[in-house]
């Protein structure tokens, strides 16, 4: 089955067709940058673009940086707040005129790995951590998703986790890789006594330059990069909308 996924993310909105069957992209990306402020209509106005960039007609997968309940946003920490209570799912349907399904953005990430990328096989404990715009999460035990984990929001030291350990913050703060790898491990740490997981796997836009920082985690759990890097939301939607289809 081949079905556009479509990554809406804080600082970039990126789609291609995907092999579901193989979770291989079947063309090169096309990547927008989030309009800002990303309300309602810029954000739909950009993925139709995508959309007709593809010429494309049929099943969309959305991955989207809020917690989906019945299609339903219920926050919107990287976006505007007037998508909460928004039912995404028949916005983004009504936007494109293709059939659409929503997924919280590091969930479809996190499906993308644990089906063919860096958690394949692993019946533990998993979780994924989408260090970018903020710290998404997807948490997997014996392979099923706990859907719209929000671990990215923790209290380290009392703040926000993701305004200190993600991608952004990283770039923000001017962070060495050796001081912005000692947050991240901090961050890791904080969930591993909350969870106790098998695995960690490090996705988002940072994850391309995952050779200077995770050699440097001090972390007991094993820490992966992901397979897919920043592509995984792409997979992981088109494998949601696979899942619904």
């Amino acid at each position: 089955m081949t079905i556009l996924g479509i990554d809406v993310g804080g600082s970039g909105i990126k789609g291609a067709p995907v092999d579901t069957t193989t979770g291989k992209l079947l063309a090169e990306r096309f990547r927008i940058k989030t309009p800002q402020p990303a309300k309602l209509q810029p954000i739909g106005e950009a993925v139709a673009q995508i959309v007709h960039n593809f010429d494309w007609k049929g099943n969309i997968g959305i991955g989207f940086p809020a917690p989906i309940k019945a299609g339903v946003a219920l926050t919107a920490a990287h976006i505007s707040p007037k998508w909460i209570g928004v039912n995404v799912d028949e916005f983004f349907t009504k936007v494109t005129g293709c059939p659409c399904t929503i997924i919280n953005d590091a969930d479809g990430a996190g499906l993308a790995e644990m089906t063919y990328g860096a958690g394949l096989g692993n019946t533990g404990t998993v979780i994924l951590v989408d260090l970018g715009t903020g710290i998404g999460s997807a948490l997997f035990n014996h392979g099923t998703l706990v859907p719209n984990t929000q671990l990215g929001h923790i209290e380290i030291n009392g703040k926000d986790a993701a305004l200190r350990a993600s991608g952004v913050a990283q770039q923000k703060y001017h962070l060495s890789w050796k001081k912005y790898a000692k947050r991240v491990d901090r961050y890791l740490k904080a969930l591993e006594q909350l969870f106790w997981p098998d695995l960690f796997i490090i996705g988002g836009g940072i994850s391309v330059d995952h050779d200077k920082f995770l050699p440097q985690l001090t972390v007991d759990v094993p820490v992966v990069p992901a397979l897919f890097l920043n592509n995984a939301g792409i997979i992981g939607a088109a494998l949601a909308a696979g899942k619904e289809n």
